[in-house]
């Protein structure tokens, strides 16, 4: 028996979930970057005292996934009222630097009730290249500005930005999130006020039991048995092997990729907490996606990776393409494993199509959405974000009047998705002018290798990228003249069944 109802425990778990929301909508409504007023490249949540997330906006999985390791870096500290932390760093729970993590504990009546996080993509992060985001970074310091976990007041978030390009604008994200934050702090108090700190306390504990019992049913559903997948990463010396077994025993899941490249000498490594990650939200989508998104739902899997290996590297290796391309092929590995126990679609696009440019006074980063695969009743989804993004494209007026940029085309790319008895979804065609002399970043995948088809699908279509009409590589760095022309163009999804004859 439960200590709530199901309809008390029910209206609790909405009262966590719109508590999120709320904070996510002042983050967003508060921020200065486009990255996250526009994109909405960031994510919030709420967690119990003992670091247990109980609650998460639908923000960005690899934000959510992972900030559950970043609180427990720094939940047995010594915690008091009005605290603040701050962190990016990958290996002590972060993703990649430019992701900054803001962590407040909540306190009821001098008792620690739990914690409010927020997580943001900033567009810099100092260092060397604007954005933070090189394509050819081979240790971490090369990519920015590193934050270990930090008490923080206003005076260090300042310090911090003045380390950064456009400091009052990198201020202002800041000082956002911990309006966000505040705004979490405030309403877990308001809920301790209401029904009083130990039924509070009962009902987040009971919300994970929830979360674990849906997903353990879904697991249960399931054959027991094992099953491999492998697929490759395109470095640029060679194609990077990746491999995951998953096994099913009764109600729970094990992912293992022993057998996955060492880690290497450029950006595609991952902490263990973007793999981690990645494994837990294509375990949400194939298991149960309804069931409260709380570290319940994922207490029945366990994920391993070798130390040393691309999927759990050691510092100070670089990682800013692991947290965004190679947390989406893990992403696509699992959902390939998982297909030999549950009905899964075909790939999508499998990158997030990375685009930094910069100025002399501005920075400017985006991902950009493609084709997502399709499924066994449905064509998949055009020109989306999906997966491990799931942000939104920048639109055009705010390129216009925000950057020296003229958006010359921006369409969806028709015929790129793969055919089948249901067809991929087409990818996106995003072209580019620069007004002004100014340096880019490109760091993207599925270019050499296209996104696959399921039970006889076609695969879709790879991506490209061209300056001027001339290929460019997919991992690059350069500068554009007045003039000149950046032209994306994404993969289309894979396609799911066999085409029908005509």
């Amino acid at each position: 028996m439960t200590g709530l109802d199901p309809v008390a425990l029910q209206v609790m778990t909405g009262a966590l979930r719109a508590a999120c929301d709320e904070m996510g909508a002042v983050l967003i409504r508060s921020a200065h970057s486009p990255n996250i007023t526009e994109r909405h490249d960031c994510s919030t949540a709420l967690f119990d005292p003992a670091g247990e997330l109980i609650m998460q906006a639908e923000h960005i999985p690899v934000h959510l996934g992972s900030m559950p390791d970043a609180v427990a870096v720094i939940v047995d500290e010594d915690h008091h009222d009005g605290d603040l932390w701050i962190l990016n760093d990958p290996y002590r729970g972060g993703t990649h630097l430019p992701d900054i993590t803001l962590i407040s504990p909540v306190f009821h009546d001098d008792e620690l009730i739990g914690f409010a996080a927020s997580r943001a993509h900033h567009a810099d992060i100092g260092g060397p290249t604007p954005g933070g985001m090189p394509a050819l970074s081979v240790t971490l310091d090369e990519e920015g500005v590193v934050i270990p976990p930090t008490r923080a007041d206003d005076a260090t978030l300042r310090d911090l930005a003045n380390q950064m390009r456009n400091p009052d604008q990198r201020l202002a994200d800041l000082r956002a999130q911990r309006a966000a934050n505040l705004t979490g702090i405030r309403r877990l108090q308001q809920l301790a006020e209401r029904h009083g700190p130990d039924l509070l306390a009962t009902a987040t504990a009971e919300i994970l039991d929830y979360a674990e019992r849906r997903t353990r049913a879904a697991l249960s559903e399931m054959p027991d048995g094992e099953s491999s997948a492998e697929d490759v990463l395109e470095g640029r010396d060679g194609d990077i092997l990746l491999r995951v077994t998953a096994t099913i025993r009764g109600d729970s899941l094990e992912l293992d990729f022993a057998g996955s490249a060492e880690q290497v000498a450029g950006n595609l490594n991952c902490p263990l907490s973007v793999t981690k990650a990645a494994c837990i939200y294509s375990v949400r989508v194939v298991c149960d996606p309804d069931a409260p998104p709380s570290a319940g739902a994922w207490r029945p899997v366990t994920v391993s990776a070798p130390k040393g290996s691309l999927l759990n590297a050691h510092p100070p290796a670089a990682v800013v393409g692991g947290n965004v391309e190679t947390s989406s092929r893990v992403a696509d590995l699992v959902f390939a494993a998982l297909a030999h126990f549950a009905p899964v679609g075909a790939e999508g696009q499998g990158t997030m199509n990375n685009l930094t440019l910069s100025g002399e006074d501005w920075t400017y980063y985006e991902t950009i959405g493609g084709g997502q695969g399709a499924c066994q009743d449905a064509d998949g989804p055009s020109a989306e974000h999906v997966a491990m993004s799931n942000t939104l494209n920048t639109p055009i007026e705010a390129l216009d009047i925000e950057f020296p940029l003229l958006v010359r085309e921006l369409s969806v790319r028709r015929g790129s998705g793969g055919a089948g008895l249901y067809r991929g979804g087409d990818g996106i065609v995003r072209e580019l002018e620069a007004t002004e002399p100014m340096r880019f970043t490109l760091i993207g995948e599925r270019r050499r290798h296209a996104p696959h088809g399921r039970d006889g699908g076609e695969t879709g279509t790879p991506g490209r990228d061209l300056i001027n009409g001339e290929t460019v590589p997919a991992k690059t760095e350069g500068a554009l003249a007045k003039g000149d022309r950046l032209r994306i163009e994404t993969p289309g999804g894979g396609g799911y069944g066999p085409e029908r004859n005509s």
